[in-house]
């Protein structure tokens, strides 16, 4: 109780006293008599907050704008208040049920940006007010293999805001504060979304290749990651090469910061490549498998392809090159926390920016079909009014 809360009791009850200290105890005596329960212990809990929330309640079922309320954070976990969501072509594991064990009614959304609405028990880092950001990583066991080995995101039990728990299609979202990451100042909510997936995924594939500048790097597409992951490997200082289809892409490309631009639709890929000397790192966002297999044989010496995109059929490899040339192929999924703070700090130092057509929240339906079109430039967002 403070000094100052018995101060707004009304003037009556204390009059009626006759003494102003007499007047202050009655006060004290009926506010804990409203404040307790029947067995006797202090109930200071507000009425429960709501919020709006955009779920899917069935594996392949329409969105859903729902009102709940809004729960507490549990022990080590952290409540947000959404300011903005990208709308990621991964939405669609929740959206069709893509992955196994899939929870229904869940809310996607794994580019969430937001303020520090309440902290749970032995919560540390965070406070109420700082503004986080909450990506494709969202806890991990610490009991497999790749936890051990301290590479979390590789987690076999991976926890992923919007699949394995509600995500940023909403007004609040709560996750443990291990998945937060603080977002710089000077990036706007709208803008720090997609850096948290498409941003992370492209620059932590980039600076972990293997290449180093000025080595040749191709970045195949120029779609929601592709004109990301070319605007990093110009600023990184790599030899930049933007592939993708029609020549009127070429002028785009440049403005991203490419050296060189491929028109797949006119030009053999891999042959284009290997004018330029072969490409140390071949990075691989579309989705096509088609695409991906017509630019492998532009990998120059101890060249690695990176998969970004999920193609849904099996990639054509030619295994004498990747033999002799000591080649390879490999995956990478995104990134923890600090690395999305790491992309956040690198894309504020560097003007690396996503491109972003946004939506408020009650239309996410119009969003998700936005994007799944394709038509998309390039990234799209939701925006709650917060």
């Amino acid at each position: 109780m403070t000094q100052e809360i018995w101060r707004l009791f009304p003037v009556s009850r204390i009059h009626r006293t006759g003494n102003f200290k007499q007047g202050k105890a009655a006060f004290d005596r009926g506010f804990h008599r409203e404040c307790q329960n029947p067995k006797g212990e202090m109930n200071m809990a507000s009425e429960k907050k709501t919020g709006r929330f955009v779920q899917v309640a069935s594996k392949g079922g329409p969105f859903e704008v729902v009102t709940r309320e809004i729960a507490d954070p549990a022990a080590g976990q952290v409540r947000v208040r959404v300011q903005a969501c990208g709308v990621c072509h991964s939405d669609s594991v929740t959206k069709y049920g893509l992955f196994a064990g899939i929870q229904y009614p869940r809310v996607p959304g794994h580019e969430v940006v937001g303020l520090v609405d309440a902290i749970g028990e032995g919560v540390t880092e965070w406070k109420v007010g700082q503004r986080v950001g909450l990506g494709w990583y969202g806890g991990h066991c610490m009991k497999c293999e790749p936890c051990r080995r301290g590479d979390l995101v590789a987690c076999k039990n991976l926890k992923i805001p919007g699949i394995s728990y509600d995500g940023g299609y909403a007004d609040y979202v709560i996750a443990p504060e291990i998945a937060l990451a603080a977002v710089p100042e000077s990036l706007n909510s709208a803008e720090a979304g997609p850096l948290l997936c498409a941003g992370i995924t492209t620059f932590n594939a980039l600076r972990n290749s293997g290449a180093k500048p000025p080595d040749t790097v191709a970045i195949l597409g120029m779609g929601g990651l592709g004109h990301l992951g070319v605007q990093y490997a110009a600023k990184m200082g790599f030899n930049t090469v933007a592939i993708a289809r029609g020549a009127d892409k070429a002028q785009f490309a440049r403005e991203l910061g490419a050296h060189h631009y491929i028109d797949g639709a006119s030009e053999d890929v891999a042959q284009a490549l290997q004018k330029l000397g072969g490409a140390r790192t071949i990075l691989a966002t579309v989705t096509d498998a088609g695409a991906m297999s017509a630019a492998i044989g532009g990998l120059g010496y101890a060249g690695k392809f990176i998969i970004l995109g999920v193609a849904a059929e099996p990639l054509k490899v030619s295994t004498i090159p990747v033999i002799m040339a000591k080649q390879a192929l490999a995956g990478w999924p995104s990134g923890t926390a600090i690395d999305s703070e790491d992309t956040l700090k690198f894309s504020v130092l560097t003007g690396v920016r996503a491109w972003i057509e946004k939506y408020p929240l009650e239309k996410a339906a119009e969003a998700y079909a936005r994007m799944e079109s394709g038509g998309a430039r390039f990234r799209v967002v939701l925006e709650t009014g917060a």
